[in-house]
């Protein structure tokens, strides 16, 4: 891709169901991914730079690599164009919603930005377990933001029994349909679920401050480990055919949430590789030529929770070109290049100037 994109995450969730808990651990726990944060109702941040922030138009640094902006929804695009720039160096940017914000305007406004650098990331929805029932029965759209959802957080696991727990899981699956659904206690979500976590080679853990050694740290991981999730890698050097990977990816299951990687598609496009991301409903497909002297391979890493990872590996062996008969057809590619975005327009060359002409 010419263009490098970031993943936008958008982090929904009625007031008190902890998505800013989760924020924070998203915060805490990036080390080298470097976070643009955009939110517009601060809430309790637990970062003391916030402060400073109080105010629509503000920015901060937060000290980790990772930049927090207070926007106004109408200033999305905006902040979006200064977040994006490759000189602000972020990996991922994530935008909490307000306790009473629309889950399903800010979705649009991200897919709908015109900003080549923004890719979609996927919508987050974040549900309180122990408050579940009361929360559905005082805000109606409960289950319309559900059915939204491309990954949902059951979230402060640990404040119900097992019982009432599963019942909660139930509940907010049968609106969520495909959406993949996981259980967290204190928003603890592997960064990984969401997006490419970096982590610098031979990272070494910060010190533990005074604080959390007398009182101890809610985020310790023996305490509360992170929620339960699943991965399956799939290679092949046998290249795939455009049409049954399609219908592959349109019947993908309930709760496979992210798809990553390269497939090649060999006689169907012999110059290019595809890069491949799916997050939930969204899909999109990048050509770009095959790196010179590197072999041609199809690496996908799929991600959810709750996956039948045998049927998934299946599935994708089911998509391998079975010798010279099986050739794809002239029209095969047609569904993948539904999925390619339109090139970026080249920018149109500056007027010469006029020479000066002596009078």
């Amino acid at each position: 891709m010419s263009t490098q994109q970031i993943p936008v995450v958008v982090l929904s969730g009625f007031l008190g169901s902890g998505k800013t808990t989760l924020l924070n651990h998203l915060l805490r726990s990036a080390r080298g991914t470097r976070i643009g944060v955009m939110v517009n109702d601060f809430g309790d941040i637990g970062i003391d730079a916030m402060t400073v922030a109080g105010q629509v138009g503000s920015t901060v640094s937060l000290g980790n690599g990772c930049l927090c902006c207070a926007v106004d929804a109408s200033e999305l695009d905006e902040y979006l164009e200064v977040l994006t720039r490759p000189s602000s160096g972020l990996d991922v940017i994530v935008i909490e919603a307000s306790g009473l914000a629309e889950p399903q305007e800010l979705v649009r406004m991200v897919l709908a930005s015109e900003n080549a650098r923004v890719m979609y990331g996927g919508l987050v929805q974040v549900v309180d377990a122990s408050e579940f029932a009361a929360t559905r029965e005082r805000h109606p759209e409960t289950d319309r933001h559900l059915a939204l959802a491309d990954l949902v957080v059951v979230n402060k696991a640990d404040r119900v029994s097992q019982d009432e727990l599963d019942a909660v899981h139930e509940a907010v699956a049968e609106p969520a349909g495909r959406a993949a659904v996981i259980r967290a206690s204190y928003g603890r979500v592997d960064p990984e679920v969401l997006f490419d976590r970096v982590v610098p080679e031979g990272e070494i853990e910060g010190q533990m401050s005074i604080e959390d050694l007398l009182h101890g740290d809610p985020d310790d991981e023996a305490a509360h480990p992170h929620a339960h999730y699943e991965t399956l890698s799939f290679a092949t050097g046998t290249a795939l055919h455009p049409r049954r990977l399609m219908a592959f990816l349109d019947s993908r299951p309930r709760g496979l949430y992210r798809i990553k990687g390269f497939v090649d598609l060999g006689p169907a496009d012999p110059d290019n590789r595809y890069v491949v991301h799916a997050v939930g409903r969204f899909l999109r497909f990048f050509p770009e030529p095959w790196p010179a002297g590197e072999e041609r391979l199809t690496q996908l890493v799929l991600i959810g929770s709750g996956i039948d990872a045998p049927a998934l590996r299946k599935g994708l062996a089911g998509c391998e070109l079975n010798g010279p008969a099986d050739v794809p057809d002239e029209h095969s590619m047609w569904g993948v290049l539904r999925y390619v975005p339109e090139p970026e327009p080249e920018p149109e060359p500056e007027p010469e100037p006029e020479p000066d002409v002596a009078p």
